[in-house]
């Protein structure tokens, strides 16, 4: 009775910390680059929350994911995913362009 007890007491304490650890992960937003142009061009995330941008870039180039407000530089090679990490963002709008593309690969992350 008392091995019962014990091994259910510890699936609750352990179950809580899998819990715990998987609320801290960070929110993942996806972002694809295609043509030369980013998708969606806008991206709404919670202000004050850190969070991830998955970056797919389709073309058959590279392209830099740069946001000089944010002071992020992230090159995506072609035909590859890359997960760029945000700091919490306070409310407002911050851009980004793809530093090779910059007439056409524009966005926007507005933290709400």
């Amino acid at each position: 009775m008392r091995i019962a007890a014990m091994t259910a007491l510890m699936m609750v304490v352990l179950g809580g910390f899998g819990s715990v650890a998987l609320a801290a992960d960070p929110v993942e937003t996806k972002l694809t680059i295609e043509n030369n142009k980013f998708s969606p061009e806008e991206l709404k995330v919670k202000a004050n929350t850190p969070f991830v941008i998955v970056v797919t870039n389709k073309d058959k180039t590279p392209e830099e994911f740069e946001s000089k407000e944010l002071k992020i530089e992230k090159v995506i090679p072609p035909g590859q995913t890359v997960k760029v990490r945000v700091r919490a963002l306070k409310p407002g709008t911050y851009n980004f362009v793809g530093d090779y593309h910059q007439a056409t690969a524009k966005g926007r992350i507005i933290a709400e």
